[in-house]
């Protein structure tokens, strides 16, 4: 049975701000870790990998090593769907195509042209595996947020049914063919432990679903914060928080202290329910997801200022052991 790392595409996405490309970076690190070549494509302007690994930022669409075996690259949709209509134009030079009407024109007439071709670039990076001709065994797309990402999905269909004979019909069906084979791509959702965000997981669900009869492979949700704290060990947190110290009120020399302890005892009884209350919202939603049958990756919140590289190997560390075990084909 494969492993989710021996796919040829892992594809992730979420609601926005949830940490999709903290969590693709660090699969791309634990699958080149474990001696596959890999690359993280980011969609659109995005250019965040390269940050997390001190690099500066490749142009749109040029590969840019992070470490050994491990790449990433950006696809601009506009960029790519310019050079796929400079390709079918001959000799029309991509600076007047662009200063023209025309390229507004089919973006606009074409619904699904832009997130095809998107796609057809993440194909042909996948396609080292299978013919061994190109670096990478391992494609890791760290794609936009929910409706985003499933239009990207469901562009083969969509822009399919406009597309039938050409380049571009064969390369939609090939693009079809691997977003549907369970033992070629496996999709991830990322999740904080929130209501919102785990609804909007369920949606990528449903969405995978009812466009390409598939599921998720795992559902991870970032940021967890542990469980500090029993409920009779809250209960009295809470009482230390409302009572007052030994001899308050009394009139005494000590009395500004004990005003200060008081002081002192409620912030720390307030921080202590919110970090309970966050905690048990978290797995609760955790419980949530478990209950559809989900299998759910739990990702520790990271404590510092910036996530930087040292961060993302410990998550990565962390996420490797569990990409690393046998898993089922989802759908």
């Amino acid at each position: 049975m494969q492993s989710l790392l021996d796919r040829e595409l892992i594809f992730i996405t979420g609601k926005g701000g949830v940490g999709k490309t903290t969590m693709a970076a660090a699969i791309g690190l634990a699958a080149a870790e474990s001696g596959r070549r890999a690359i993280v494509v980011e969609v659109g302007d995005q250019t965040r990998i390269p940050e997390i690994f001190s690099r500066q930022p490749a142009a749109a669409g040029a590969e840019l090593p992070l470490e050994p075996a491990l790449s990433s690259i950006t696809i601009d949709p506009d960029r790519a769907l310019l050079e796929w209509l400079q390709s079918v134009g001959g000799r029309v030079s991509g600076r007047i195509l662009a200063s023209s009407g025309t390229f507004q024109y089919f973006a606009a007439a074409a619904p699904g042209a832009q997130e095809l071709v998107s796609m057809v670039k993440i194909w042909q990076l996948t396609r080292g595996a299978r013919e061994r001709r190109q670096r990478h065994d391992l494609v890791i797309v760290d794609a936009p947020a929910t409706g985003h990402a499933l239009g990207m999905l469901s562009s083969p269909q969509t822009f399919g049914a406009i597309a039938r004979v050409g380049p571009i019909a064969g390369q939609t069906e090939q693009v079809r063919d691997l977003l549907r084979d369970p033992a070629r791509t496996s999709y991830l959702a990322v999740a904080l432990g929130t209501e919102m965000a785990v609804t909007e997981a369920l949606e990528v669900q449903e969405g995978l679903a009812r466009q390409l009869d598939r599921g998720l492979s795992a559902v991870i949700v970032n940021g967890l914060m542990p469980r500090r704290f029993s409920n009779a060990e809250m209960a009295l947190i809470s009482e230390l928080g409302t009572s007052a110290p030994p001899g308050w009120g009394d009139g005494g020399p000590n009395d500004r202290d004990r005003a200060s302890a008081r002081v002192i005892r409620q912030a720390a009884a307030r921080a202590a329910r919110s970090v309970d209350s966050r905690s048990r919202t978290q797995h609760n939603q955790m419980a949530r997801l478990k209950r559809r049958n989900f299998d759910v990756i739990g990702v520790p919140f990271h404590w510092g200022e910036r996530l930087d590289l040292r961060a993302l190997r410990s998550i990565s560390a962390g996420l490797a052991r569990r990409l690393a075990e046998p898993a089922p084909h989802s759908g």
